[in-house]
């Protein structure tokens, strides 16, 4: 049984707030844009991380994992910056 769009944000919502104390202590943070078709998610992610090297590896391997945990139908999350 798929969620309603309204569940989808609420869940990317609380994969977010799992992972953004991690982004804080490096002085960074993550910003939910957009969510397309329930199944593409489009952050941001700001301050310190911007510019870090590590952060697309951290985006797709972390933020992803944690986004599919609460909510498995989404299919990416890109990185807007």
């Amino acid at each position: 049984m798929s969620m309603t769009s309204e569940e989808i944000r609420s869940n990317v919502e609380k994969a977010l707030d799992e992972i953004r104390p991690f982004l804080q202590s490096d002085g960074g943070d993550i910003s939910l844009i957009s969510i397309d078709n329930d199944s593409s998610v489009k952050v941001r992610l700001e301050g310190n991380c911007i510019g870090c090297s590590v952060n697309q590896m951290t985006l797709k391997s972390g933020v992803e994992m944690t986004i599919k945990k609460y909510v498995p139908q989404i299919e990416e999350v890109i990185n807007v910056s």
